[in-house]
């Protein structure tokens, strides 16, 4: 068997076990016919998938696993930690159990997404020996008889194997050990091959000796925006994700993404947007070669210049917005748009800053706060009737005497949504203190049945 699931792995079985043993210990097993072909053409797509979302440089990392080059769009996901986290969280909600490692090169990052115990993880620069020392020998992407000649030698770890002379060991085994060790903890490169989308608009650049100044690179970049424009300009289409791809003599690759809330094809901007990322870029002994890809593009519909003698052009803050998201990542950038709850804090959400307007509008006919809280804090109230609003109450410590009130506005659970909710009721009022400080306070219940709720008083939100 080539592999199984976690179902079989309960009951013992594993890779290379043989079908017939495995039949007759368990007559109902389920057995499908291995796609290799099958497996690998979805591992590519997948990785066309992360390349679009993630990162421009994705290379399949046979014969289970993608590898990223996450350097220079990392940031647009808010960081390593979270750029994992929403790359397993999206895994998952496809169906698939998945591990992510950040590592500084593809032999640690391989080694502890499939053999460490977390399954997220990002590694510091200066613990990729420690984290490697303890994973079993077959994290180095050895060859089989290499790792059945190590097992009989009684050498089962990354630590004691690395620790050994290296000319036994290259006598005995020729220098894939080596190779592999020197590629895990970063002596040696290890170029990353990263697919390609269907035919992009993608223009480059060859020097004939290697570059690495940053004028010098602000000046191609200047040379090669023109080209990938009018490229777009021939098919009608405008750029929403931009990937640099600079080749280094030492066979690495850095890149540059940056992405645009609408279809783009200013030449201006673009360059304006690469050249601000310049700093992020190690060029190493020199770049000779650069790559401009049009990773994701969208039809741009053309438009008529207004004239100021017939009408005023409406404002574009599209460039703003491209600069800000570019600098603190698409996801710190965002607006709320309505959606159709009864419950206030299920009746927004986020949308990117440029997402056509909605139809939808917020329901007017009880003011509610423009913020609410992260959640509705718990506070000490006295009411004298359960229709009536506090006389008091005590927030964070401090206590706030009621100086006029409205109210209630009763809002009943979404009974559709789960059974939970079919007696869950808040009764919410507008109280101003005697300080003028006006605040959105609510009951758990209808201050009668239990069933409705707690019947404790929270804080949801504070009117400006």
């Amino acid at each position: 068997m080539l592999s199984v699931d976690l179902a079989a792995r309960k009951l013992g079985l594993r890779p290379g076990t043989p079908v017939a043993k495995a039949q007759a210990l368990y007559p109902d097993l389920v057995l499908m016919d291995a796609d290799p072909e099958g497996d690998r053409l979805g591992l590519e797509k997948l990785a066309l998938w992360f390349q679009h979302r993630i990162t421009p440089i994705v290379a399949v990392d046979t014969p289970d696993g993608l590898v990223l080059d996450t350097t220079g769009a990392d940031h647009l996901h808010g960081g390593e930690l979270p750029m994992l986290k929403d790359m397993v969280h999206r895994m998952a909600g496809a169906g698939f159990r998945a591990k992510a490692v950040v590592a500084d090169t593809w032999g640690a990052a391989h080694a502890l997404a499939r053999y460490g115990r977390l399954a997220i993880a990002v590694v510091p620069s200066d613990k990729t020996t420690s984290a490697l020392a303890d994973l079993p020998v077959e994290a180095l992407r050895l060859p089989s008889p290499i790792i059945e000649g190590l097992a009989t030698l009684g050498v089962s770890r990354i630590g004691p194997l690395a620790a050994m002379p290296r000319a036994p060991l290259a006598l005995r085994f020729g220098p894939d050990i080596a190779r592999r060790l020197d590629q895990a903890f970063g002596r040696m490169g290890e170029a990353i091959v990263p697919v390609r989308p269907v035919d992009p608009v993608e223009v480059s650049r060859n020097f004939a000796e290697p570059i690495g100044a940053a004028e010098t690179i602000a000046k191609y970049i200047g040379k090669l925006v023109p080209l990938l424009c009018q490229g777009l300009d021939e098919r009608g289409q405008g750029v929403r994700r931009l990937d640099l791809l600079l080749h280094r003599v030492d066979s690495r690759t850095e890149a540059i993404r940056v992405a645009t809330a609408m279809p783009v094809r200013d030449v201006k901007r673009l360059t304006r947007l690469l050249c601000e990322k310049i700093e992020t870029i190690n060029p190493g002994f020199g770049i000779e070669r650069m790559v401009l890809i049009a990773s994701l593009a969208e039809p741009m519909d053309r438009r008529q210049t207004v004239s100021s003698l017939i009408a005023e052009e409406e404002a574009d803050v599209s460039d703003l917005i491209d600069t800000l998201a570019n600098r603190v990542g698409t996801q710190a950038l965002y607006r709320f748009a309505p959606v159709e709850s009864d419950l206030p804090e299920r009746s927004f959400c986020r949308v990117p800053a440029l997402a056509p307007e909605e139809t939808k509008d917020w329901p007017e006919h009880w003011p509610r706060p423009t913020r609410l809280l992260a959640r509705p804090e718990p506070v000490q109230a006295m009411a004298e009737l359960p229709d009536q609003p506090p006389l008091f109450f005590i927030w964070r410590g401090v206590r706030r005497k009621v100086k006029c009130a409205d109210g209630p506005e009763r809002v009943f659970g979404e009974w559709w949504k789960n059974d939970a909710e079919l007696t869950i009721a808040r009764d919410y009022f507008r109280v101003e203190d005697t300080s003028g400080e006006r605040f959105w306070l609510y009951r758990a219940g209808d201050g009668e049945h239990g069933e409705t709720g707690s019947q404790g008083w929270f804080l949801h939100g504070i009117f400006g």
